[in-house]
């Protein structure tokens, strides 16, 4: 009796001991499996994002690098020619024209679409009644579509339009707001201002909110006025989202096409003197004798460009908090 209950004893006892080091043994063969699951996980998650920027980023852009070096056309791979796409951007003299529009671009609307809303957000930062009214009045233009804006701007400025209509009422003549070459270079600026003012009214929104009240109390009882308020209060409070919008609204401009294009036409207004370096890109590279390679060029242009236009903003705003 007393041996068969020992060895039931052991039995019992034998179990435990046979079973924990299986245990421990799972937990340490799991550890690796767990760690490698749980470094896998990330890049199982960012998986599908990274290929489509892969594909539909990096991609394009080295395969726009090879081709500016080659003689590539739509339908023929092309050469390597070396720097000679380069060499006849500098003696085509609509690229000139192209670039000298671009710039004016850059000039003219970046200033605008960089105080024009921070004015804009300070009439609608009040919390008075019917507010969200004008909020969502001047937010409209940004979610409506560029064609159908640029064609209520085309019907608005022709020759018979309703511009020149009330003008015609008043006794003025005609304005040729679509043939003038600055005139319809100046329109398509306006339609870009105009379109854009309440996408970065938003962003001086947020920027407002975050100005402390208590310096505008304190300069008012100094005895500033509204003038002197905005100079030396909000400004300095908004100046790096200020520079965030000039930055923003310059790399637009100087990628402008769907303005100019619906307004001025495919060929670029009159003799193609409207045109921009995107409008330049888009004709050389098109159809079925395109010169991919050599609008690939300018597109490096253009990049390098932009590039250019980046870091001196910064730089720009580094010298100024220093």
């Amino acid at each position: 009796m007393s041996a068969s209950t020992s060895t039931v004893a052991k039995g019992a006892a034998g179990r435990p001991r046979t079973a924990a080091p299986g245990r421990r043994a799972g937990r340490v063969a799991g550890r690796p499996a767990g760690r490698t699951h749980r470094a896998l996980t990330p890049w199982l998650l960012l998986a599908p994002g990274l290929l489509i920027t892969l594909a539909f980023n990096l991609y394009p852009f080295l395969a726009t690098w090879w081709k500016s070096f080659t003689d590539a056309r739509t339908l023929t791979p092309g050469g390597f020619v070396g720097f000679d796409n380069f060499t006849a951007l500098l003696h085509d003299d609509q690229f000139w024209v192209a670039l000298r529009n671009s710039a004016l671009y850059v000039v003219l609307v970046v200033p605008c679409l960089v105080l024009l809303p921070l004015l804009l957000a300070l009439l609608v930062q009040r919390h008075i009644p019917g507010i969200a009214f004008f909020r969502s009045a001047y937010y409209t233009p940004v979610v409506a579509s560029v064609v159908v804006v640029a064609l209520m701007w085309v019907w608005m400025l022709d020759d018979r339009g309703f511009v020149n209509g009330v003008l015609h009422m008043i006794g003025v003549d005609p304005v040729p707001f679509l043939s003038n070459q600055w005139l319809l270079l100046l329109s398509s600026m306006a339609l870009t201002v105009w379109k854009g003012l309440g996408y970065y009214m938003i962003i001086y929104l947020a920027a407002l909110a975050n100005v402390p009240r208590e310096l505008h109390e304190a300069a008012e009882v100094d005895g500033a006025g509204p003038i002197r308020r905005f100079v030396s209060v909000t400004m300095p409070s908004v100046r790096s989202t200020m520079v965030l919008v000039g930055a923003l609204s310059a790399v637009s401009a100087f990628k402008v096409f769907s303005e100019v294009f619906m307004i001025a036409g495919p060929t670029g207004g009159p003799g193609g003197a409207d045109t921009t370096l995107v409008m330049l890109i888009q004709r050389a590279g098109t159809g079925l004798q395109g010169r991919t390679g050599y609008a690939s060029a300018m597109s490096i242009v253009l990049f390098l460009l932009t590039l250019v236009l980046m870091l001196l903003v910064l730089r720009a705003d580094r010298k100024d908090k220093d």
